[in-house]
């Protein structure tokens, strides 16, 4: 009787073997994880992109030219007589990834893009820059 009585716990060794054991498992796993959240990023930027080129063309209509930042399709521009009443649009103008949404107006043309998860220009994979030729 008295044996069954002092063993009422784990021993340290059994303890240390679940440890590994979960270890192992998140080891296995987190790759997958993080990878389909990168994944997801990539194509909400791309959802994004096709948002604020709708909005730019909403702006477009109304001003008869692009802004000369995104700016412009969040706060009223003074230069345009029909702008709004409300903005164009109303998100945050960062990627999913939180970095700045690259645009540039030139003449009557602009580009605009995603620097992807590193935040720089180039890159592969998932740090791949997405442009506007990647929505079609």
């Amino acid at each position: 009787m008295s044996l069954l009585k002092n063993r009422k716990g784990m021993t340290l060794i059994e303890i240390m073997i679940v440890l590994a054991i979960i270890g192992g498992i998140a080891a296995l796993l987190l790759p997958n994880i993080t990878g389909q959240l990168d994944k997801s990023k990539a194509k909400e930027a791309k959802i994004q992109l096709t948002q604020i080129v709708n909005a730019l063309s909403m702006y477009y209509t109304d001003c008869g030219k692009y802004p000369q930042t995104l700016e412009g399709l969040t706060t009223a521009d003074p230069n345009c007589s029909n702008w709004g009443p409300q903005p164009y649009y109303t998100k945050k103008l960062q990627d999913p990834f939180g970095h700045d949404l690259v645009y540039e107006l030139e003449g009557g043309e602009y580009s605009l893009k995603s620097l992807g998860k590193d935040g720089r220009e180039g890159g592969s994979g998932f740090d791949k820059d997405i442009t506007l030729d990647d929505l079609n």
